[in-house]
């Protein structure tokens, strides 16, 4: 007796999928067995003709092994044990030496073992002794099943649920080859398969085998090599099948076991489903499909015909594609490649492709979105998951570090353990009073901390980042709980306003909030590192939020008693100027409640920005306006006489001073306001320049007096030696309730007043 008599197929297979995807067991009884059953956690379900049928709750580690075997079941795998109790031997015959396998599963090209372990709640897990096993017995458990399924490649995989995996016992399955899929991974690949229905198989197999042979692959095919755009590139017709053994959408990393989102934003269900049914109904497509195929950095091997037109810059020849899991990435043409997956002619038709050839990660988003422009605009959130995927492993660092960025963004609204989770907006996301923040809010907050390092063009490391573990996976896996917790405080301690995100004039989940607050979680990190207190590198981030949270504790009394003024405050502060002061705003409130707690740069923003030079400085501006405009004029009258408007003013100027007073007369007019304007009080203080530089007025009339003393020799002639008007108009026009003149302001206006007034 082999194990092949307890494999199912087919039909057996798929009833066998929808009895093990229920999480109850169901049996039936005697009726006067009810009471007792009932008292082992039976429960009714239904009443036959001469039996009661009852059901029962799994327990949760054969829920969790059904579930995994019916995953399996649902990538369209051809074999699986048909129970529990399978086993297969790993000994030399006759020694009886087996080993029990919860989930096998065998299609054209693979089998896999897969051993389920499941914890009640989370607990710490300890795996050393089933690694050792699996790695003792492992090959002849391969070789007893190649034996019956040969020219197969195998993989053992380990699942776990509710168990918290040592890194060492990660690092351990790694080296020996044992794929590891916690319940998030499975709950991925469950969710994928939904998506993209049993092509989810290629992508699960992509990952399983990447860069590894398949076996008995077909590679050779009919080809054009070209040159565009300084690219070679190969185009060629090939059947869906084999297009979809060796490509992928996206570049999965470790850890990333919740992209689902992402998938749903590239590839889109409802348009696979009418795909498949227009092709099935006798549709085709005749436009290409866009590829770029990994090859190792190395030309492919492409056999010349031995018939060519010499004229032709294009060659014509036979291709060799690789034989390699997840070595074309889909640029373009997803889902007609994917909605030919479960169509009955994925085998028989054929899809024209252009090829392209080891294209750099960056190349291939600036490709997509060249090919997408003139379709349908590409939104900023998709540029955005394109970027955060296809640079997460560039040669460029702080490209890689903009990948994280954005990869932090968007998990932040995408992992349902984050506050922010749904509050964000992705993909096609509609926007709302509640998800109303965006990726790039996020990204740039990100980027304006000293969280991650910087490099130079060299990849030369500039600064060190507080929480920069020199790798993308493992920054992100202490900065992302960090960030998470700190957010959670706000949401714990503030739940009505944190609902409130956009409505209501909510001022918490909003984006000039949002952004401020990383930025203040940053400062307190710094201030903290400073006092020796933390060291987010190797403190456990739960820690280091705790310790935080001490100087965020003013903001939670500052949002919980917020004023009318307050919130108009920081609604109303729009781009990045905007931000920027909300986030000063409360560094603000941190320092006043916390002594100890003063950021670089804070003091000088509050002497820059409480309005404390603005009454003075009025009053400066409204006296160097007086007396430059009084002295101009003058100058200007005793040069040209009576025709001096005309004959001293730019047309420019004068045709818009004219205009300006023609309006005002008129509206005096209308208005019964006996008052008459001219021409000379509609110029204002920024006019002055250009009047000044007019033909030869500055070196007759300006020059001698309108030169800064230490500016006698300044290069750039007239223009330079009048940017000063310049500078005093800006901040003359900027003088609104709002606008508070900076310390830097204040002191110009005073130096100007001595020079020419004093």
């Amino acid at each position: 007796m082999t194990f092949l008599e307890n494999l199912v197929s087919d039909k057996q297979l798929n009833g066998l999928r929808r009895k093990r995807s229920q999480i109850y067991i169901f049996d039936k009884f005697e009726p006067e067995l009810q009471a007792k059953r009932e008292g082992e956690g039976w429960e009714f379900d239904k009443a036959l003709k001469s039996y009661i049928r009852m059901k029962k709750v799994k327990p949760l580690d054969e829920q969790f092994e059904d579930e995994v075997w019916s995953l399996f079941a649902s990538l369209g795998f051809q074999y699986m044990n048909s129970n529990r109790h399978f086993k297969i031997q790993y000994g030399p015959e006759g020694t009886g030496t087996t080993k029990q396998i919860d989930v096998f599963a065998v299609d054209e090209e693979t089998i896999l073992f897969i051993e389920c372990k499941c914890a009640q709640s989370g607990k710490k897990g300890d795996f050393k002794k089933e690694i050792e096993s699996i790695s003792g017995i492992r090959s002849g458990l391969f070789a007893e099943a190649r034996k019956h399924f040969p020219n197969r490649k195998v993989k053992y995989i380990l699942a776990t649920k509710n168990y918290e995996v040592p890194n060492n016992d990660r690092v351990r399955m790694k080296e020996l080859e044992i794929q590891h899929f916690d319940e998030y991974a499975i709950r991925y690949f469950t969710e994928l398969t939904k998506h993209l229905g049993e092509c989810a198989r290629f992508q699960l197999l992509g990952n399983l085998f990447q860069g590894q042979k398949i076996n008995a692959m077909e590679n050779k095919i009919p080809a054009i090599e070209g040159k565009m755009g300084g690219y070679t590139y190969y185009s060629f017709s090939i059947e869906p099948e084999k297009l979809l053994k060796i490509a992928y959408v996206l570049h999965r990393n470790e850890a990333n076991s919740d992209l689902m989102p992402t998938y749903q934003r590239i590839i889109k269900k409802s348009r696979l489903k009418e795909i498949q049914k227009f092709v099935n109904g006798g549709g085709f497509f005749p436009n290409s499909l866009i590829i770029s195929i990994d090859n190792n950095g190395k030309k492919p091997q492409f056999d010349l015909s031995s018939l060519q037109v010499d004229t032709s810059i294009s060659r014509i020849g036979i291709l060799h594609l690789p034989q390699l899991y997840r070595s074309a990435y889909i640029i373009d043409g997803q889902h007609r490649l994917y909605g030919y997956a479960d169509s009955k002619y994925v085998g028989t038709n054929s899809i024209p492709v252009v090829a392209f050839i080891n294209i750099a990660k960056e190349k291939q988003v600036e490709l997509f979105m060249e090919i997408n422009e003139n379709q349908k605009s590409v939104s900023k959130n998709l540029q955005n998951t394109l970027n955060a995927d296809l640079l997460w492993t560039s040669d460029d660092w702080n490209e890689r570090r903009r990948a994280l960025r954005l990869n932090i963004a968007q998990r932040l609204g995408e992992v349902q353990s984050s506050p922010l989770f749904e509050r964000i907006i992705i993909g096609e996301n509609e926007t709302s009073s509640s998800c109303c923040i965006t990726i790039d809010t996020i990204e740039k907050a990100l980027k304006s901390t000293k969280f991650l390092s910087r490099y130079t063009k060299g990849n030369i490391i500039v600064e060190n980042g507080t929480y920069d573990k020199g790798d993308n996976d493992a920054t992100r896996n202490i900065l992302m709980p960090f960030i998470i917790q700190c957010f959670n405080y706000f949401k714990y301690n503030i739940p009505e306003e944190w609902e409130k995100g956009d409505n209501a004039k909510g001022v918490l989940a909003i984006n000039n909030s949002v952004h401020a607050l990383i930025r203040v979680f940053n400062d307190i990190v710094n201030h903290l590192i400073t006092l020796k207190k933390i060291n987010p590198k190797s403190d456990s981030p739960n820690d280091v939020a705790n310790e935080v949270e001490y100087y965020l504790a003013p903001l939670v009394n500052f949002f919980n008693t917020i004023t009318e003024e307050d919130r108009k405050e920081i609604r109303t502060n729009y781009g990045s100027g905007g931000k920027t002061k909300v986030w000063r705003l409360f560094e603000k409130i941190i320092a006043e409640a916390r002594e100890d707690f003063q950021p670089e740069g804070l003091a000088q923003w509050i002497r820059d920005n409480t309005k404390q030079y603005n009454v003075a400085s009025l009053q400066i501006i409204h006296d160097l306006e007086q007396v430059i405009k009084q002295d101009f004029a003058i100058r200007l009258e005793k040069k040209y006489g009576a025709k001096w408007l005309t004959a001293g003013l730019p047309p420019k100027v004068y045709k818009q001073a004219n205009n300006i007073m023609g309006k005002l007369n008129y509206d005096n007019s209308v208005n019964g306001v006996n008052k008459t304007v001219n021409i000379w009080d509609c110029v204002t203080i920024g006019n002055c320049k250009d009047i000044a530089i007019f033909g030869p007025n500055w070196t007759e009339l300006f020059e001698a007096t309108y030169t800064k003393p230490n500016q006698l020799r300044l290069p750039g002639g007239k223009t330079a030696k009048t940017e000063w008007i310049s500078k005093l108009a800006t901040i003359a026009s900027n003088n609104s309730a709002n606008y508070s003149i900076s310390e830097e302001e204040y002191l110009f206006l005073k130096t100007l007043h001595e020079w020419l007034i004093e």
